[in-house]
This record gives C-alpha cells, sequence and structure tokens, in this order.
C-alpha cells in the first residue's frame, strides 16, 4: 500500500472542509468627517476607513448596502450626489446628481431599485440601483419626509415625515402617494416586522413608537419608550423591535408579543440609526454626539463595547 504524506493529507482534508463564514461588516457614515467606519462585528474593531479615495464630502447622510455586499449606496449630500461606491477598493462606481437636502436612502427586497427621500422639497426619487438613473420622481403629501421604507413585498413605499407628523404610503405600481396615516409626532426610522404585517415608527417628539397597520391605513397603538425615540430596527423573527432614544442616551427593546418595552440598555450620547446583525445576536447603533457606535448583546441585553468611529456618526447598517 503506498501512504501519503501525512502533510498531503492534511492538505486534502483542509480543501474538503467548508471555508469559515465571515462575520459581516458594519458600516458607519461620520457625516462631520466625511469619511464611512467599517467595522468588522466579528472582533468589533474598525477595520477599514471609506472615504471614496478622498472624494466624499464633510456631510454624509444615510448608506445603504446592496445584497452581494459589495457596494454601498451613500449620500454624499455636500456635494448633492447619490453615490455607488465599490467597498473592496474604495471607488465610486457611478454616482448622480440629486438635491442637496437628500438624507434617507434604502435598497427594495428584490435589489433592483433604491428609494431617496429629499427632506426640504418633499419627494422621493426612486432609482436604478445599478445605473443609478432616476425611474421615478414622486411628490409626497406630507412635508420633511426623511426615511424610507419598502413593505417586504416591494408593492409600497412609506415616507416618515418629520414636519407632519405623518407617513406616506405609495403605490411603486402607478408611483404615486395614495394615502397618509397620522403618527403621534415627528417620525423618524421605521421597520416593517416579520410576521406581524405591521410597520413601527419611531416619534421623536412623542417618545414613543407608534404600531402602523399600513394596509388599512391607521395607528394601531402607541409604545412608550425613551426621550426623543429616533432609529429603530426590528429582529428578522419578529419577536422584538429596538428603538434608539437621542435624548434618553438608550436603547428600548420592545417585545412584539407583548407591546412593551422590557429592558433598556444604557449607550452613549444621541444614539440613532441602529442594524442588527443578520443572526440577531448584536446590535449596533451610532452614537452622534460620543463620536462611537455601542455594541448590544441581544441575548443579555447588556452593553458590550463602546467603538471609537468618525465625527458624528448618523447610523449603522449592517451588511450580508
Amino acid at each position: 500500500m503506498i501512504r501519503k504524506p501525512r502533510g498531503l493529507a492534511l492538505l486534502a482534508l483542509a480543501a474538503l472542509a467548508p471555508l469559515a463564514h465571515a462575520a459581516p461588516m458594519a458600516y458607519v457614515p461620520n457625516q462631520r468627517s466625511g469619511t464611512i467606519s467599517v467595522i468588522d462585528t466579528g472582533t468589533d474593531t474598525v477595520v477599514r476607513t471609506l472615504d471614496g479615495q478622498k472624494t466624499f464630502g464633510k456631510r454624509l447622510q444615510q448608506v445603504a448596502v446592496d445584497r452581494d455586499g459589495k457596494t454601498l449606496f451613500v449620500i454624499d449630500a455636500a456635494h448633492s450626489k447619490l453615490v455607488a461606491l465599490d467597498i473592496a477598493t474604495d471607488t465610486v462606481r457611478t454616482s448622480t446628481e440629486i438635491e442637496d437636502d437628500a438624507e434617507g436612502v434604502t435598497v427594495s427586497p428584490d435589489g433592483k431599485t433604491l428609494a431617496v427621500c429629499v427632506e426640504g422639497s418633499q419627494h422621493v426619487l426612486v432609482v436604478d440601483a445599478t445605473t443609478l438613473a432616476t425611474k421615478a420622481d414622486i411628490k409626497t403629501q406630507g412635508r420633511n419626509p426623511e426615511h424610507c421604507v419598502f413593505s417586504p413585498d416591494g408593492k409600497w413605499l412609506v415616507t416618515s415625515n418629520e414636519a407632519s407628523s405623518d407617513l406616506d404610503v405609495i403605490d411603486l405600481a402607478t408611483n404615486t402617494s395614495v394615502a397618509t396615516i397620522k403618527t403621534t409626532g415627528h417620525p423618524r426610522g421605521m421597520a416593517f416586522v416579520p410576521g406581524t404585517g405591521h410597520l413601527y415608527v419611531a416619534q421623536e417628539t412623542g417618545n414613543v413608537v407608534d404600531v402602523i397597520d399600513v394596509a388599512a391605513r391607521r395607528k394601531l397603538s402607541s409604545i412608550a419608550a425613551g426621550l426623543r425615540t429616533a432609529g429603530l430596527t426590528a429582529s428578522r423573527d419578529g419577536k422584538h423591535v429596538y428603538a434608539s432614544n437621542g435624548g434618553a442616551g438608550s436603547i428600548s427593546v420592545i417585545d412584539v408579543a407583548q407591546g412593551k418595552v422590557v429592558a433598556e440598555v444604557k449607550v452613549g450620547e444621541r444614539p440613532w440609526n441602529p442594524s442588527l446583525t443578520p443572526d440577531g445576536k448584536k446590535l449596533y447603533v451610532a452614537n452622534g454626539r460620543s463620536n462611537s457606535v455601542s455594541v448590544i448583546d441581544t441575548t443579555t441585553r447588556t452593553k458590550l463595547k463602546d467603538i471609537p468611529v468618525g465625527e458624528m456618526p448618523w447610523g449603522v447598517i449592517v451588511g450580508p
């Protein structure tokens, strides 16, 4: 019998073994630094800083990531541009002119379309995610639309209108606003909660999270949260919603089944726009006035770490 050298045998076994899955990256746009901090969620450290090869202005707003984790869509408000950034090379693939008061950008469930909320001039741009060509320019009925969110089936787009304290419901088949829904006060971050059919909306002056039935076009209830509730995200299993309270410096953990806050976790100053890892085990929240990102263990509901980032971080988006 011919025996293979032991080293070759180990190499062969290694080749057959499945590749370890790398931890997802978290992306943090730093408004006043004109940079994006990249956090490895496995080590909870900043591993890169992106700036589009020093082309970004010092007024970055929201970012969104494509389904492959290869492209970041960035609102560079200082230059009035929507930018598609190649993450691997930190180079701008393409960009398009937008108005200088755009703030929110989000990706449709199928990954083919972007929605950009243009806050000051009361409209939403529907944009092709590959070419950044504008497919529709939709006037909102409400004033100052800041955040946009697609319904899970991709049929509807909802905007949170800060100045009029309501939501626009946009039919994407006709690209028109077909309804408004009144909210408690100054709506900001939003998330559809899986398994419920409901939209949860942070209310900054109401200090609550509103539960909205979009199909019925009405508010169902309000859940008391913390002072100046602004950011919001939901777990993939639909069991919990996490709301950032800018005035309280905390995260409220909402149990969806119970319809109430079951824990509050202290973080940094002016937390907003949190994001969960795909497995739901960690929550990341940007602390705008602390220039940091807090990491929360969602099982123990404790803060694990504060990660220094750039100046005035706007929020966090965790990639796939």
